[in-house]
């Protein structure tokens, strides 16, 4: 008998079917969604209109918050992982922010953990009870990990018949268990993962749910527009050119990208592995500050130096959270004491309106507060973008190729990578002697700012943009420099959401002069009705290994802005 083939169009469809057959009945909307059109934001009241009372109250708790009524027996972890789950099979059917759901799975979890609550009154670890999402590179067992490609479904990162397609599990998401979380579902993300918009032949575009006009950012695109539905109180992403921090500016939530070794990335499935001239690291995204230190803490705690080799012996330190906080405390009395720089634009693509006055509401806060904030030189951050791009392609796109050749799919307009020459080691060895050059240049001119701050120490950190653009229209993410430099530095970044697009407020002012022909592209594309409403974050930067005492200021800050903007 002749065997049948199969078309990846069909497998990319009965995938599609399978996450959204995989939502309970009772969660199905039977209604029809008004389009983009008559309801861009689809967050708030729209979501809430789905939901009892009780499942509102739980699912907009932040992860510090659930975790306290959690592991205090005030909420059952049933009852907190049910109503996510609901939520996020509502924000699915929104926005196409899931590729594996495994709820039953979940809540089953979940039941064991009351379990043990009532025979020893006491919660299984940090993260007792917590819900928590995680990008579709991570490996649970029993769940299938596509990472957008057609050819990985049913496979094991395309390899057919391979035994760890039912038993593999990432040391992220062990960790998360031993921990006391309940994993509950992966969401979407680009083919290639090397996006800066989330989309794929499998599940079609994520869409951004305050516009659902514009995108939700690449490429843990579909974790931050989950969290952002608060169809998840927090959750991982991973992030090797602004793919945490673009999702969480885009989608108003906060994101850490920490420095490589600080969280475990052992078992996880990725591109371009193998590649290590710029790491891709793990990083917690969440609605508070205070639940990206919960995560980050929690992770620690269980010690992954222990079972991934790359992880750094480098447990919380508590100290440099104690001596940033007793700075910032210091400086109630004496604001010149905490110290800032801005970096306005990066000298090759400058901000759009929204992007512009979220800076200059964080710069002015800060201001307001006494604190010092000097001007940053943008000149540096082109070379780092270059050596970023080079080190992206080091393998001539053949990890793209090979992947989408398993189901024969095309690539997406969206993808960075493009295909080229395979560099050869001599020529790799300088670039990345390149890019060692350069950290000690930054780390030098860093180093520097004590001369201009009067306070004897160099700048605390830097604030600068994630994207030049409040979310963006789909098709048009032309430029990553300002995140990208911060990879090939290695430096910890923290997203702040600082405002929104208002097509009343941020008209385009007067001409300005253009720093490249990619700025008057990016300049000419601003439209003041299409990004209204899209969420504008604000990036937060510290030196190399700064997790504590950034996530220290993230928190003092973000508490600030809403001071300010009550």
């Amino acid at each position: 008998m002749a065997s049948v083939t199969v078309s990846w169009q069909e497998v990319a469809e009965a995938k599609r079917l399978a996450i959204l057959d995989a939502i309970p009945e009772k969660w199905r909307i039977r209604e029809c969604i008004p389009p983009a059109t008559e309801l861009p934001d689809v967050t708030g009241n729209y979501i809430q209109g789905f939901l009892s009372p009780r499942e509102i109250e739980i699912t907009e708790a932040d992860a510090v918050t659930i975790t306290k009524q959690t592991s205090s027996g005030n909420w059952s972890a049933v009852e907190a992982t049910e109503a996510f789950c609901h939520r996020a099979a509502i924000a699915h059917q929104l926005v196409n922010c899931l590729h594996e759901v495994f709820f039953e799975d979940a809540i089953q979890v979940a039941k064991e953990l009351d379990a043990y609550f009532g025979a020893t009154g006491k919660p299984m670890g940090p993260l007792h009870g917590l819900p928590v999402s995680l990008k579709d590179q991570f490996h649970v067992k029993g769940v299938e990990t596509t990472m957008g490609y057609v050819g990985w479904v049913g496979t094991f990162e395309g390899k057919r018949d391979d035994p760890r397609a039912k038993m593999a599990e990432s040391e992220l998401v062990r960790e998360l268990r031993r921990a006391g979380a309940i994993v509950f579902c992966k969401t979407s993300v680009p083919l290639t993962l090397m996006a800066g918009e989330t989309a794929n032949n499998i599940i079609g575009y994520t869409w951004n749910p305050k516009n659902r006009h514009l995108s939700c950012g690449g490429s843990s695109g579909g974790e931050g527009a989950l969290i952002a539905l608060r169809g998840s109180p927090a959750g991982f992403g991973t992030d090797i050119g602004g793919s945490i921090r673009v999702p969480a500016a885009f989608n108003g939530i906060f994101g850490l990208r920490p420095s490589a070794g600080r969280m475990p990335y052992e078992g996880a499935a990725n591109s371009i592995d193998g590649q290590n001239t710029i790491l891709s690291v793990v990083g917690p995204m969440g609605t508070s500050a205070g639940s990206l230190k919960l995560l980050f803490k929690a992770i620690l705690s269980q010690e992954p130096w222990l079972h991934d080799p790359l992880a750094l012996a480098m447990p919380w330190r508590d100290d440099v959270e104690m001596q940033t906080q007793s700075l910032i405390e210091a400086s109630a009395k004496d604001p010149s004491l905490l110290t800032f720089a801005i970096m306005r634009h990066d000298s090759v693509v400058q901000p759009h309106p929204p992007v512009r006055q979220a800076l200059m509401l964080m710069e002015q806060t800060l201001k307001n507060r006494g604190h010092q904030v000097i001007e940053w030189c943008p000149q540096n951050c082109q070379v780092g973008h270059e050596i970023a791009d080079k080190a992206y392609s080091l393998d001539g796109g053949e990890d793209l190729t090979d992947q989408i050749a398993l189901s024969g799919e095309g690539k997406i307009p969206q993808c960075f990578i493009q295909t080229g020459k395979h560099w050869k080691a001599r020529e790799i060895a300088a670039l990345n002697v390149q890019k060692r050059l350069y950290q000690k240049m930054y780390m030098d001119y860093w180093n520097s700012t004590d001369q201009l701050t009067g306070t004897g120490r160099p700048v605390d950190a830097i604030i600068c943009p994630v994207a030049p653009h409040a979310a963006v229209i789909p098709g048009r993410y032309r430029h990553v420099g300002y995140t990208s430099f911060v990879n090939v530095l290695d430096y910890t970044s923290a997203v702040i959401p600082v405002t929104n697009a208002d097509k009343v407020v941020h008209r385009i002012g007067n001409p300005i002069e253009y720093l490249s022909d990619i700025d008057e592209q990016v300049q000419s594309e601003y439209d003041a009705e299409m990004y209204h409403g899209a969420p504008v974050g604000i990036q937060l930067i510290g030196r190399r290994l700064e997790e504590e005492k950034i996530l220290t200021m993230a928190d003092f800050i973000s508490r600030e802005l809403e001071n300010a903007l009550k």
